[in-house]
């Protein structure tokens, strides 16, 4: 064992070691805070024996409250990252992210729409989340019109959408009533896991999942679209069609985050880049490398959110502002000679 397999293996470990310890101590941060230990007895209490030395409010807080958070915050975090990294990979492009095709927008859309009407909150998810699949929808209906096998189509069509969907949100802010519906729709636009139940869990867990195995399954055809088009065609690829069905993955993925915790940006624009300095460009290792490293800034981020101040800040919030500054210095170091795919 040498080389870059053994150095990919040992920042696997690594990863993976961090990601337990801090989902552990994420689940006894907060305003009412629960020791590392205690949390972890009352994780493996079903399991075996262990006696019990914590209250009833600690264990309402860890199991109801905080667990289905946490994990519905690495999987936001999974979800965002590998949908930039297989965009990436797809536009040849490393400042691509969902916002690019339109489906962030839909999705926001959706949302917001459901919230105006003042539909219940799993209506909220199911309208983000249908927004996001219709705004993909679009696009293809549009790019069908001109040519499918031009990516500066699905650009184009995609900032078209997009910027529709743009402007139903602020119609919809617009008309709200400024006391009534308002501060929800703006708050569940800066992104926040604060109303995550095991319903919402559940829809946001399915999709991940599912589409997050598809994509792997399919690393091979994003290795090679990243490449050339036609080097893909020459081996066999249907280029079009396996596009359009890693688009559809991503719309998955992106419309599940946002029907569940609203908009969040950057993550799936900046954790591809991390990852593919630490791990390389191919697309085997980079896909679990961006969802391990996503899953473990999403959760940073949400704790930040929910114990820096005595209010709750937007997890959306907190990305754009350590994500901005963290972006500055890639094309800093692209500007310099580093590359942004270095």
């Amino acid at each position: 064992m040498s080389g870059a397999p053994a150095r990919r293996r040992l920042l696997a470990v690594i990863g993976s070691a961090l990601l337990v310890l801090l989902a552990l101590a994420s689940l006894g941060i907060g305003r009412y805070s629960v020791p590392f230990a205690t949390v972890v007895d009352i994780l493996r209490a079903p399991l075996w024996p262990v006696e019990v030395h914590w209250s009833a409010a600690e264990q309402l807080v860890v199991w109801q409250l905080r667990l289905p958070r946490v994990l519905a915050a690495l999987l936001a975090g999974a979800a965002l990252a590998l949908a930039g990294a297989t965009l990436q990979g797809v536009f040849r492009n490393p400042l691509v992210d969902a916002g690019i095709v339109g489906i962030s927008g839909g999705a926001a859309g959706g949302g917001v729409l459901a919230l105006f009407f003042a539909w219940p909150g799993l209506a909220v998810a199911g309208l983000a989340f249908a927004g996001g699949l219709a705004a993909l929808a679009l696009v293809f209906a549009i790019s069908r019109r001109s040519d499918p096998r031009e990516l500066m189509t699905l650009v184009l069509a995609g900032l078209v959408i997009g910027q529709f969907c743009s402007a139903l949100v602020s119609l919809l802010v617009y008309c709200a009533d400024p006391e009534r519906q308002l501060p929800g729709i703006v708050y569940w636009l800066m992104g926040s896991f604060a109303r995550i139940d095991p319903q919402r869990l559940a829809l946001l867990a399915g999709p991940v999942l599912l589409g997050g195995v598809l994509l792997y399954r399919l690393r091979w055809r994003i290795n090679l679209l990243s490449l050339d088009a036609a080097d893909a065609a020459s081996l066999g690829v249907p280029v079009v069609a396996t596009r359009w069905l890693l688009l559809t993955l991503v719309a998955l993925l992106v419309g599940a985050q946002v029907a569940v915790s609203g908009g969040i940006g950057w993550v799936g624009l900046i954790v591809p880049h991390l990852a593919r300095r630490l791990v390389g460009p191919d697309h085997r290792v980079l896909l679990p490398a961006s969802a391990l490293l996503g899953a473990l800034l999403m959760l940073a981020i949400d704790d930040l959110a929910r114990s820096l101040g005595a209010q709750e800040l937007p997890v959306g919030l907190l990305a754009a502002l350590l994500g901005t500054p963290l972006f500055a210095y890639l094309l800093w170091r692209r500007r310099s000679g580093g590359g942004l795919w270095s």
